[in-house]
This record gives structure tokens, C-alpha cells and sequence, in this order.
């Protein structure tokens, strides 16, 4: 299956998801190219932003798994094809 480059964008409201997401990016680690992470304390949110190459069907579980999350939203950007 061919894979897509994609950046997942997470915001996160509600802190105690925090284990979860972490749990949900463990299960796709090995497509994971790499992950940045900023609290923005000012406003009581963290936000983090995941760079994938992996197949469309498996970014589009891990961010749909991501955004169905309590206080958690999750948007993804594609590279061109």
C-alpha cells in the first residue's frame, strides 16, 4: 500500500486525554517521522503536531482516534501526492 506524508495538528484542552494520545501515538510509532510538543500555558492548552509517512487509511485512524478524545481536537494537512 503507498504511503502519504501528513502532518497531524492536536490541540488539546483537557490534559488529563494526555495519556491517551501518547498511548494512541505508541501504536504508530513506526510511521511516526517526528513529533513537536508546546504547552501554551498562557491560554491552558497544549498543542502538538505529528509528521507521518504512512498509509491513508492508518493517519486518517490515528487522528480520527486522536479527535474523538474529551477536550482534544485533531486536524490533518496532506502533502501532495
Amino acid at each position: 500500500m503507498e504511503s502519504r506524508v501528513a502532518v497531524i495538528a492536536i490541540i488539546v484542552q483537557d490534559s488529563s486525554s494526555a495519556a491517551s494520545i501518547n498511548a494512541l501515538l505508541h501504536e504508530y510509532d513506526q510511521f511516526i517521522i517526528g513529533r513537536m510538543g508546546i504547552p501554551y500555558r498562557t491560554k491552558g492548552i497544549s498543542i502538538i503536531n505529528i509528521a507521518i509517512d504512512a498509509p491513508q487509511d492508518a493517519i486518517n485512524r490515528l487522528a480520527g482516534g486522536i479527535g474523538r478524545l474529551s477536550g482534544v481536537s485533531a486536524k490533518t494537512v496532506y502533502a501532495p501526492a
